[in-house]
């Protein structure tokens, strides 16, 4: 292989590209190195197999092996690219039994992101885990299941799962009493994955609102949907140890404070995988991820980064922004594939567009909810937050549903939104979503023929009653 297209990582953003580039010039070698034995599965349906929800972990994958190689991807499991060189266009590949150079035409970084602990002392005690993979997911599950009802082979996974550290804890007796620390995405879903097992469930946040970046009131309400299901929550209050000799033991918090436990699930952020990338002329970006421009390419000729290694633009701000989300990582790996196969296509914007959901209550976002940022991106904010019915009044299942909309007062631009409900509240969001992609005032907003149907939505949906109230503002 004279000019293959070696992809460093086998998630979404990776796979997208490769078959994505062997779609448009199917005569291309394309190889995929990936260090795990997973490749294309859902991180986001990790909350739910824990909870039972999801039978097998088989159920989460996108693309198996064997379709990979359907697709004419020359996919390489176990394999870890540990160097780049840009100047003789290689990368340096250690797969356990050796060690060896491979050249390349065009590289895709698509290395993702990691689970942090720190700064909390205690994390690698047995009985706390972080969620960021099939292997934490199955090992978590197999924790909460009684062991004379565990068998490794009701989870799944073949060959790729780690089957040592999920059996020593299929052995143990399930956790009563569990501290949930961090109270984001993972937090909030894996509180109600725990309380499906009937654990006695503490949730952690050291801001005083749970889901910090939904804005006050999908907060307040997430807060209420977690007291509602009996989940004791310690909001205002930092985790900075786990204690236990060899298991975890309890959780002490900066107020001195100390907790009971049996287990933890620690999910206080993310960080990218950029490491492999240090010493080349790979730039990072202000966020920490790697620096790409509008096609994805990276500071060195021939060199891509996508998915949660990589920036993308801000659909309102148009500045480079960092957002690790499943749909932006396929995207991106889809354009940089099309591109690399012949058709230059652009990665597009985020708008940091996403849903969470805290047992009944629905939650979205999108764009610029913090005043405080919208400052500093050039914009005087104005918000207004209104309550609304879901459906018609008279028709069975109508809830109410929040909806915060944000836009800059001297043009009137919508910014950001947020919304919460229990009566397919999330998916409303993307109203607001497509609202900024077409970088919408608030007044076209409110302009905007939405569908009406008693079943569905009354006359003015809840989105277009806020455009509504905020555009009067005004």
């Amino acid at each position: 292989m004279t000019d293959p297209f070696v992809v460093i990582g086998g998630d979404a953003a990776g796979l997208s590209a490769a078959s994505k580039c062997l779609r448009e010039d199917p005569e291309r070698d394309v190889v995929v190195f990936e260090k795990s034995r997973w490749i294309s599965y859902a991180h986001c349906g990790t909350p739910y197999f824990v909870k039972d929800e999801v039978d097998r972990l088989e159920d989460l994958l996108s693309l198996s092996p064997e379709e990979a190689d359907e697709r004419g991807i020359d996919l390489r499991r176990g394999h870890e690219v540990v160097a780049v060189d840009t100047d003789a266009r290689t990368v340096t590949v250690e797969s356990g039994v050796e060690t060896f150079e491979q050249a390349y035409g065009d590289l895709l970084v698509a290395t993702g992101a990691r689970a942090v602990d720190a700064p909390i002392d205690g994390a690698a005690l047995d009985g706390v885990f972080t969620l960021h993979g099939l292997d934490d997911a199955a090992a978590i599950r197999a924790f909460l299941t009684p062991p004379e009802e565990f068998d490794i082979a009701d989870l799944g996974g073949g060959d790729a799962l780690d089957a040592s550290a999920v059996e020593r804890y299929g052995e143990l007796a399930p956790p009563e009493t569990v501290a949930v620390v961090g109270a984001g995405y993972v937090g909030v879903e894996m509180a109600e994955a725990f309380d499906a097992w009937d654990l006695d469930v503490h949730v952690f946040q050291r801001s005083e609102r749970p889901v910090p970046g939904f804005g006050d009131a999908v907060g307040d309400a997430v807060a209420e949907a977690l007291r509602g299901a009996d989940v004791t929550t310690h909001f205002g209050e930092e985790v900075v140890r786990l204690r236990g000799d060899d298991a975890v033991e309890s959780v002490v918090c900066d107020s001195g404070s100390e907790l009971d436990v049996d287990a933890a699930l620690v999910g206080i952020g993310i960080r990218p995988n950029t490491e492999l990338v240090d010493g080349t002329p790979i730039e990072l970006g202000e966020s920490g991820a790697i620096a790409t421009d509008a096609y994805g390419r990276t500071s060195a000729a021939d060199v891509y980064a996508a998915g949660d290694v990589a920036e993308m633009p801000h659909a309102v701000t148009g500045a480079p922004t960092w957002d690790p989300l499943g749909l932006p990582a396929n995207r991106a790996g889809r354009a940089i594939g099309a591109t690399v196969g012949g058709d230059p296509t652009p990665i597009g914007a985020v708008a940091d567009t996403a849903m969470v959901k805290a047992f009944d209550l629905e939650c979205g976002r999108t764009g610029i909810l913090d005043p405080d940022r919208a400052r500093e991106a050039g914009f005087d904010p104005v918000s207004e937050t209104i309550s609304a019915g879901s459906r018609s009044g008279y028709y069975p299942g109508a809830a109410e549903t929040t909806v915060t909309l944000v836009a800059d007062r001297e043009s009137g631009r919508l910014l950001g939104g947020s919304i919460a409900g229990t009566d397919r509240a999330a998916v409303r969001i993307d109203t607001v979503a497509t609202a900024l992609g077409a970088e919408l005032t608030v007044a076209e907003l409110e302009r905007q023929d939405l569908g009406y149907a008693p079943p569905f939505s009354p006359v003015w949906d809840p989105v277009l009653v806020a455009a509504k109230v905020l555009n009067g503002s005004l």
